[in-house]
This record gives C-alpha cells, structure tokens and sequence, in this order.
C-alpha cells in the first residue's frame, strides 16, 4: 500500500509543482523563470531593488530572532504572536494581563515602548568573495583563515557604511565558500500596538504545535518610530512612526488551492548539508538529551506557573520558548528516521565518493574529506554530553545565566592589581541587568530546576570530564541536590533584590567565594570550556569545518547545473511554491485550509490550550463575519509548499501581485526532518490568513484604528 502512495505522490501535480529553496533576494534574476512558471505577476526587480522601493523595504529582521512585515504608510508592522511574547509578557501583570486579556493601543500614545527590541531592513547585499578569497590560501590552517575572514570582513563592513547611520557585516555561505555583505537600517524604538488573547495567539497550545490541522490566530502587532527625518533615533515621546519606503498591500480577495505564494523572512538557521554522520550524532546522543532535558524544565516550570499568575506571567516566555523546541527535537528525530534522512545522505556521499575517485585531480583536493569528516564526528561526539548538559541543565536556568554573566567581574576582583575604572564599569553594567533578571525571577521555581538540573548533569555528563567542585558538592550533600539547591538559593545576595544591590554598589572577591552556586557555576563553566575549547576539541571542529567547505564546493562542482541554495543563516531570503493540500506516507489527505468551524470543534473549556473567548463564541454562533468571510464561512490558517524554518516565524505570505494574504508561523509534523532534508512531496508551511488576523483586529477587538491605516484589497 505504501509502495503505491509513493507512486502517486510522485506523479501528482503537488511533487510537480513543490519548489524547495531560500533564495538570496538580490540573485532573484536566476530564479525569473520558474517564479513566472508558478505564477509570479511581479518583476523580480519589484521585489528587490536597491534603487527604488521594492518588496524588500517591507521585510524587517524583529530583534534578530523572528521576521516582521510593514502593513501601513505609518510603521505598522505585522509578526506571530510568539514573536511577540515575550514583549507582551514583559508589559503584563496580574492586574493588566495582556497575555490572557490581549491588547489593543487605542492611539500612539497608548503603544508600550520595548526597550531592547530593534527592526532591521537590509538597504542592500553585495557579494564580497573575490575580496576576501585574495586573502586566504589553501594552505591555511582553520584558525589563521578564520582570522583573516573577520579582519577583511571588518574592512570591508566599515568601508560600506562610512558616512551613513547604516551597520554592516559580512555573512559566510557554502560553509565559507561564499562571502556577501549585508548593510541594515537599523531601528531602536520599537512599540507594542496590538495582540490577541493567548486564547487566539496561541490556540491549541503545545498539543497542536507543529501539527496541521491548525486554528491558531498567531499574530501581533508592532510600530516602528524613527526620529523627525524619518531615521533611526533611540527611544523619544517625541519619535514619529516610521514612514518605509514600501509597505504591503493587504488582499482578502481569498485563496485557491494552487495559487502562488512567496515568502521573505530571516530564516535562522538549516542543516541541508550536513552529512549522515551528522544526522547519526543528532539522532543516537544530541537530540535524545535535549528532549529529556526540556521534558524535566517544562513539569518543573508548568507546576509553579499553575500556582500563581505572577509566576506564570514571569516564566510565561521561557516556558514557551523551551517547550517549542522540546516537541521540534522529538518531531525532527521521528522523522529523520520516517524520511530515512540517514540513508539518503549515505547515497549522496557514496555518489560524491564516485566522482572524486574517477580523477587524480579530485583525489587530491577531495580524497579526504569523508573520512575527515567520520574521524572528527568520533572525536566530538566524546564532548557531546557535556556540551549539551552545560547549555540545557546549567546556562539555560536564569539563575545560573545571571550567576555566569558575573565571571568578568570576579576575574578583575581576583587579579593581583585592581583596576577600579574597569570594576566600576563592569558593575554598572550588571547593575543595569538587575530588573530584568528580577521581573522574571522566583526562587521556589529556580531552586527546583537547579536540583533537577544538577542531577540530571551529574549522571549524564562523563566523570572524567567533572571538576572537583561538583564532585565535592555531591559528596558533602551525598547527592541530595535538592538540599544542595535549597541551601545555595535561600540567603544568596543574587536571589533578593536588596541583597542583590548592595552588593553590586560595592562588589568582592569574598562575597562572591562564598556564594556556593557561584562558585559551582565556575567549576562548571571551567570544564565546559577546558573540554569544548581543548586543543583535541578544536583540533577536530577544524577538521569538520574543512571537510565540510571542501564537501559543498565539491558538491557544487560535481552537479553544476543544479542551482544549489546556500543554508540559512539568518539572511534575508525568499522562498515561492503554491498553496497545495498534502497526503503523508501512511496516506492521509489534508486539506489546504482550515475554517472557524474546526477551531470550534476542538472546544474545551477545561483545557487552557483550547479555550475560546467569549467575544469569538458570539462572534462566530451570530456568523457574525463582516466581509472577512467567505462562501458564509471563516478561514483560519492555510498550508503552502514555501521553504521556512526558525526565524521565519512572523514571515509574510505574499500572493502573485505582492498582496498580503497571510503571515507565516509553523511547519507540519511529517516534514519535521526538514531542516536537514528537506521533503519535496509533503513538506509545509502553515500561515495564518491575513483575513483571520484582520476579522480578530476589527470584529472581535474593535481595533478599527489600525485597520483603517492599512491598504485593504477587496
């Protein structure tokens, strides 16, 4: 039956017309063609141009972290709603909780400032690769290349920007093949306009993320302010909303299975080079770990936040971003397996093996580099425990976080001759850090994640590779972490505010040698760093890297005409497909969109993950619609072929004309191998319909103050 199901799934129009790729904006001229193909109304040049304004000058980079799009002539920006959580979280109280409540700014004045949050539009790429290959030789070691990489990117950021407000940097493509420079405006005064309740923004909870069918209203909004010449300016109630050389267009015409769709986001970050060693590793020792891991903060954390809403608002963003990539690490290791990634990856390296053995030439240049790669996998892969277990059980708790932050300070108050300048500075500094460790900070809750933590590293990290301090922790608390834990939390300066500040206006040697978390921390933090910066260590993560470089050019070079796109990393990018259903391996059809009608079904008021508030009950038992509607009923989400990952959360999907018709925010389960692999017949991205997100702002908020600064296309 199965054997059949691929038969079909091959012959559909569905794996005909699926397009995988992010595509670099500024060489779109290549991809002309096959976006025309699937039905591109645009010229290439309306989408980006850096002569006049074009498609990109909507596209924002949110923090660094998600993708936003500019929806009006005055900075209205659109983002999912998790984008924007932790923003929204930061302006909630038990009193005004917008992250149950939602929230609405009536006019500018009620926008809420957030500190911290910038917006960056790339102004333009140039590709830098000749300047910086005339540097480098083959005969170069790792370190010595990277070195004369960052010295040339820097000349070459520098001379791009001198005389303007822009900022610059260079990124590496094709595992360091490949250098482009990319220059950014960049904004500071960033505002929360507009947000559903969690109710709609995060509707279905942990149990549908990842999953199709969804129901989820994950959107927000933001303002971007700029100062009285339309440039970057820091924070000012004098600050004007931006006014962008473009913003999009909104369609609610609808959308029919087939029709074009186009992305452009920042995605973070793929893998689709990567080798079957590298999916052995994640399969078999990193991944596993993480999901243990997470699984463990997540019961922690959910506990405490069930008890109180204080500490559910202060743990409301870390519990999220944990739990996201809890159920993406288990998605993604099923599917690797379903997908059989390994075994594919194994036929490409046995045809790249093929072709570097049929000459001398490719011998010499090539020969290597597998077994470069499997020699230097075995040599990681005896750090990878401790790697993992520092970063999820240790650095990854916020009291640790803001313990660790504090090791440049004890280094200058522990140094022969103090330099009181530069420990003046480095307080001041911390001390500036100090509300917003607070704000999200209780000390029952991290006290239980320290003891189960710590446990959990003691048994899983290699003894060989423990320091004497948590060796002698445990021997004197006979492996009682929680003892441990509720002794090391309960008087500590960093776990009161008072004590916190006193101590930081006059910091010491000797009050942080008696902080026996603190000083735990630097055991720890010594031996993440002994064993993940020893030279045997380095010595092998150079070796991959060069394997790796050396195994994509070599990819490049053995199938020439196919148009290889590189990995993402955070770089605006485009993606174009079509909005298509999909039927899995085990033959399940689904559908390309999901109605109000479904959202209602999954109703229960006693699960949080599922509640439906009392406006959008009435709204939708009235049918009460406006002309968001369509054929009598409401749509909700929608799948497309598009080609996202992290970092496109928030991304706009765009129709044939360049319109506004949904904002991008998960991918299917199935499809979950595909950051490394990606599936050509079932891989989706699933989008919020922009006529979902403006029902919610306009019939369900009464926010008609935003809707009436959009370009609606009816």
């Amino acid at each position: 039956m199965k054997y059949l199901i691929l038969i079909l799934l091959f012959t559909s129009s569905q794996f005909l017309r699926a397009d995988e790729g992010m595509y670099l904006p500024f060489q779109l001229k290549t991809y002309a063609k096959s976006m025309k193909a699937a039905g591109l109304q645009l010229s290439y040049k309306d989408i980006y141009n850096t002569k006049k304004p074009s498609v990109k000058d909507a596209i924002v980079s949110l923090g660094g972290f998600c993708t936003g799009e500019i929806i009006s002539p005055k900075g209205l920006m659109l983002t999912n709603h998790h984008c924007g959580y932790d923003a929204i979280r930061e302006n909630s109280t038990p009193e005004n909780d917008y992250l149950t409540d939602g929230f609405w700014a009536e006019n500018y004045a009620a926008e809420k400032p957030i500190p911290g949050l910038t917006i960056s539009i790339v102004v333009n790429t140039i590709d830098v690769t000749k300047s910086i290959a005339e540097v480098l030789t083959d005969d170069m070691d790792e370190a010595t290349r990277n070195a004369m990489i960052r010295e040339m990117s820097d000349k070459l950021s520098n001379e791009a920007i001198l005389g303007t407000h822009y900022s610059a940097e260079v990124k590496p493509f094709y595992g360091g093949n490949e250098f482009y420079l990319f220059v950014y405006e960049i904004f500071e005064d960033v505002r929360l306009a507009g947000a559903p309740p969690s109710s709609i923004g995060k509707y279905g909870g942990d149990t549908d993320n990842w999953m199709w069918e969804r129901h989820t209203g994950d959107f927000s909004l933001f303002r971007i302010y700029a100062g009285a010449d339309n440039k970057p300016a820091p924070y000012s109630v004098d600050n004007k909303p931006y006014a962008p050389k473009h913003y999009l267009p909104i369609s609610i015409k609808g959308i029919a299975e087939e029709d074009f769709a186009m992305v452009m986001g920042f995605p973070g970050s793929t893998d689709r080079f990567l080798t079957s060693y590298g999916v052995k590793m994640a399969i078999e020792k990193d991944q596993p770990s993480r999901v243990k891991i997470r699984g463990k903060k997540l019961d922690i954390m959910k506990a405490d936040m069930n008890k109180d809403a204080a500490t559910r608002i202060k743990y409301a963003s870390t519990y999220a971003q944990v739990s996201n990539y809890w159920k993406y690490f288990i998605g993604q290791t099923e599917q690797l397996k379903n997908n059989k990634v390994f075994e594919k990856k194994q036929t490409i390296e046995k045809d790249f093996s093929n072709w570097v053995n049929a000459k001398s030439k490719r011998q010499e240049k090539y020969g290597n580099v597998i077994s470069d790669i499997d020699q230097a996998y075995d040599k990681l892969k005896v750090v990878n425990d401790l790697q993992v277990y520092f970063f999820e059980s240790v650095y990854s708790i916020g009291l640790n976080k803001f313990l660790i932050q504090h090791t440049g300070l004890y280094n200058q108050l522990k140094a022969e001759k103090l330099d009181e300048a530069a420990i003046s500075k480095s307080a001041e500094g911390l001390e500036k850090q100090k509300e917003e460790f607070f704000k999200t900070f209780n000390a029952e809750t991290e006290e239980s994640l320290i003891a189960a933590m710590l446990e959990m590293y003691y048994n899983n990290v290699p003894k060989d590779q423990h320091g004497e301090k948590i060796e002698a922790l445990h021997k004197e608390y006979n492996g009682d972490w929680k003892k441990f834990a509720n002794d090391a939390v309960k008087n500590s300066v960093f776990t009161s505010e008072k004590r916190y500040s006193a101590f930081i206006a006059n910091p010491t040697k000797t009050i942080l040698e008696n902080e026996i978390l603190f000083m735990l921390n630097q055991d720890l933090l010594d031996q993440f760093r002994k064993y993940n910066y020893g030279p045997e260590t380095q010595m092998a993560q150079a070796q991959l890297n060069k394997a790796n470089r050396l195994f994509i050019d070599g990819l490049r070079q053995m199938n020439k005409k196919t148009k290889y796109y590189p990995d993402a990393n955070f770089s605006l990018r485009l993606s174009f497909g079509n909005i298509l259903p999909y039927t899995s391996i085990e033959g399940k059809t689904y559908p390309y969109y999901t109605t109000i009608d479904g959202l209602m079904a999954k109703e229960d008021p006693t699960n949080d993950e599922f509640i439906v508030p009392a406006k959008l009950k009435e709204l939708y038992e009235a049918k009460d619609y406006g002309r968001y509607a369509k054929d009598g009923n409401l749509w909700v989400n929608f799948i497309s072929n598009n080609d996202i990952t992290g970092g496109n959360s928030g991304s706009p999907v765009m129709n044939a004309n360049g319109e506004l018709i949904g904002c991008a925010f998960d991918g299917n389960w199935e499809a979950m191998s595909g950051d490394i692999a990606f599936e050509k017949n079932f891989q989706r991205t699933i989008s919020v319909d922009i006529r979902y997100v403006l029902f919610i702002i306009d019939k369900c908020a009464g926010a008609n103050n935003l809707i009436d600064e959009m370009t609606i296309i009816e």
